[in-house]
């Protein structure tokens, strides 16, 4: 089965963080933040406008993004868990894999 979310719509299957502490410690799931990065599985057509142009999406299959902790709407297709939601609630693509598993924001003082 193959799915294809509408317009400007994603699918993302989040990317489950490490259960357990650098000191080995073992965190349970119910202490667990649900991880707000993810993997772009599936991409709509595009953001349909007013005058029916369509403007393609800036995802790629494969994608890691950022997203908000309360984005989308979250489902569940063939026993795996997914999250719809739109272009506008993901924050940012993690341009790096080694930045997967901390993400950092560089703010510039301009001085």
């Amino acid at each position: 089965m193959s799915f294809r979310p509408l317009y400007d719509r994603i699918a993302v299957k989040r990317i489950e963080e490490r259960e357990s502490t650098r000191n080995g410690l073992f965190i349970p799931d119910s202490a667990k933040e649900k991880p707000q990065q993810g993997e772009v599985i599936a991409v709509g057509r595009g953001k349909m406008l007013k005058s029916g142009e369509l403007i393609a999406l800036d995802f790629r299959l494969g994608d890691r993004v950022l997203f908000g902790k309360y984005s989308g709407t979250e489902t569940k297709l063939i026993g795996t868990e997914y999250i719809i939601m739109r272009e506008d609630e993901v924050l940012g693509i993690i341009e790096s894999a080694a930045h997967t598993d901390h993400v950092t924001t560089q703010v510039e003082k301009k001085e």
